[in-house]
């Protein structure tokens, strides 16, 4: 069966690579880093890429519609710099995003510019199985430290997830239908329209899938049950243009998600189940004037876990209040200023904590200046302060030169600091509890050049970067400040387009070391990312086969990393070593009429055993289909 296997997906990708070209392939998100494409997370306005020296990846509409079968955390890990552990793993299974190497807890995750947080968790990180990928319209991925222009957590970077909001006529719509591996269904469906004044968009996805065992079943019997999942997702907004120059959005999202899972490695529970929801909802507004504009960001999430297993029930609750207002203002035609200031409350609801429902909140002000173009000469520097309701103050800085040696080729520099609060559950929660803890601290700089062809064709960039954190809180006897991380690497991306075909490709690398206090001194070791491979490759090729069929080729390569396994027979953790592995998947779509699509995905077509977790299950070969309506 694994030869058939084999065979059969060989001849697949033979298919795909060999046929016939009759129209342009549709490009690869990496075309979109290109120095004319427009972005806005890089300055929380629209900017041309060739005016910031920032690192930024787009993941745009035309590659997430050819990721109808994939969820978010997929999509994510296909990208350079970014893993997201347990992508490919059991679908309920839980999804930890490493950027460049840095824990889950260093990228901040926002929505439409708005950072969400759940204040019930132990480092803070958002749950991205809560984000739906059939109601997102676009994502920017910025790298490097951005702690200036939006504060905590981001020091890695940023994940911008930019929402579907609106049609190009009064009423239209679409839907999405799949069936695959797994007894798996996802079915989404939205309607969308805009007119002189008004713009509106409403969409709903279920998302349902019976799993496979999360633990792996080494037992030889095919005793373990799958787990499996079943989540639903709502999400509404409207944009009112009250004058020619003001615009309000008023916006909710509501998310739902049910899973089972297993007690650990190797370890089966038949009746573990998390149960998760979001609500979130808020205002966007926006004031347009002769030399630039105000933005207002209101929003209001709340997050509500619970876990049921052997050890009972546990339930968290966490509440998380962003307000801003900030206003860009063109100084002259190559200079522009960016004024703001943020508030943040973060509340858990707990009456087990040393103080029952504790909170704190942060008050931020900010201010970025910026020069676009000078002879090719663009830069920003910023500043931001921090007051914190427990620890108190602290302050961020960042400058971002880059420069156009040529209409063709930019050289770039990052230089940054960032920082990370504490979280309630280390400030004040059941266990381990110190008030005292200061907040984590970063040091970040970056450097590269991007070449891109004058036809498009061709695009390459290439980055070094290194990052330092000081006073990481690390649980001892209690939480503490106490570990130093110093990590660095580099990251090669490359587009090339010609005539019918679309490729791209990456390389990237990350190593770190680690210091902690022992004894009188300090110990420095090699930092063993845990999860987090040293080595990734990924290439990618879209191919329109006839006016119809398109096919694209996606391979993965991740490289060895170490694991922590825990012995529940022996109350013992080890360091185990995970095999490196290679994924290679392919997507076809056919296109029957302008407004209906049928669609295959096929994953992993050689039937890779591999674990990106240590005694947790992986998915083999599987393969979704499904049909894409837009009216």
């Amino acid at each position: 069966m694994k030869k058939e296997i084999k065979v059969w997906a060989m001849t697949v990708i033979a298919f795909w690579w060999w046929a016939p070209t009759q129209t342009n392939a549709q490009q690869d998100s990496l075309s979109s880093t290109t120095l004319r494409e427009v972005v806005v997370t890089a300055t929380k306005f629209p900017k041309n890429v060739s005016e910031t020296g920032k690192v930024l990846t787009v993941i745009d509409q035309e590659q997430l519609s050819r990721s109808a079968g994939k969820d978010l955390s997929q999509v994510l890990n296909e990208q350079v710099g970014l893993v997201v552990n347990g992508a490919n793993s059991n679908p309920a299974k839980d999804k930890s995003v490493f950027m460049r190497g840095a824990a889950g807890k260093y990228t901040l995750i926002l929505i439409d510019g708005i950072p969400v947080n759940d204040p019930s968790g132990i480092d803070g990180a958002f749950d991205i199985r809560l984000l739906s990928i059939d109601q997102i319209e676009r994502i920017e991925i910025l790298k490097g430290s951005q702690s200036t222009l939006y504060g905590t957590d981001a020091i890695a970077g940023v994940i911008n997830i930019i929402t579907k909001t609106k049609g190009s006529k009064p009423i239209g719509g679409n839907g999405t239908l799949s069936y695959g591996s797994f007894n798996t269904l996802r079915a989404n469906v939205g309607l969308a329209g805009s007119s002189d004044r008004i713009d509106y968009s409403i969409g709903y996805t279920r998302f349902q899938t019976d799993g496979l065992s999360e633990a792996r079943d080494t037992t030889g019997v095919a005793g373990f049950d799958k787990d499996g999942l079943h989540q639903n997702a709502l999400q509404a907004s409207a944009g009112f243009k009250a004058t020619d120059k003001l615009t309000l959005r008023p916006f909710f999202r509501y998310n739902n998600f049910s899973g089972a899972f297993d007690a650990g490695a190797f370890f089966d529970e038949k009746d573990a189940v998390y149960e998760a929801s979001t609500f979130h909802y808020g205002l966007t507004g926006e004031y347009q004037y002769n030399k630039g504009a105000v933005s207002l960001l209101f929003a209001n999430n709340r997050t509500e876990r619970s876990f049921t297993n052997m050890f009972g029930l546990n339930n968290y609750d966490g509440r998380f209040t962003h307000g801003e207002l900030f206003i860009r203002h063109d100084v002259a035609r190559v200079f522009q200023l960016l004024g703001g200031a943020s508030y943040q409350h973060y509340t858990m609801i707990a009456t087990n904590a040393t103080l029952e429902n504790p909170t704190f909140a942060i008050t931020s002000p900010y201010v970025s200046f910026f020069t676009n173009n000078i002879k090719g000469f663009s830069a920003e520097a910023g500043v931001r302060f921090v007051n914190h309701s427990v620890y108190g103050n602290n302050f961020t800085y960042s400058v971002n030169p880059s420069y156009l040696l040529t209409d063709q080729l930019k050289v770039f520099m990052n230089y940054g600091t960032g920082f990370k609060t504490p979280t309630l559950t280390q400030l004040y929660g059941p266990f381990g509890a110190n008030e005292a803890l200061k907040p984590e601290e970063s040091t970040s700089f970056e450097a590269g050049v991007q070449w891109f062809s004058a036809s498009k064709r061709f695009d390459v960039r290439a980055t070094y970067f290194q990052r330092k954190i000081d006073n990481v809180i690390a649980y001892t006897t209690n939480y503490v400040n106490w570990d130093k991380l110093n990590d660095q690497g580099i990251e090669i991306e490359a587009f090339y387009k010609w005539n019918k075909l679309s490729l791209s490709g990456f390389y990237a690398y990350v190593e770190g070391e680690i210091t902690t206090p022992v004894g009188q001194g300090t110990e420095t070791r090699p930092n063993d990312l845990i999860r987090r491979p040293k080595h990734t490759i990924g290439f990618n090729a879209a191919y329109q086969v006839t006016n119809k069929l398109s096919a694209t080729l996606r391979v993965n390569s991740f490289g060895r990393r170490n694991d922590l396994f825990f012995d529940f027979n022996t109350f013992t953790t080890t360091t185990v070593q995970l095999e490196a592995y290679q994924l290679i998947d392919v997507y076809i779509e056919y296109d029957v009429l302008n407004r209906l699509k049928l669609f295959g995905d096929f994953r992993n077509l050689l039937n890779k055993d591999y674990a990106e977790v240590y005694g947790y299950s992986a998915q083999r070969f599987n393969v979704a289909g499904g049909v894409r309506l837009l009216f």
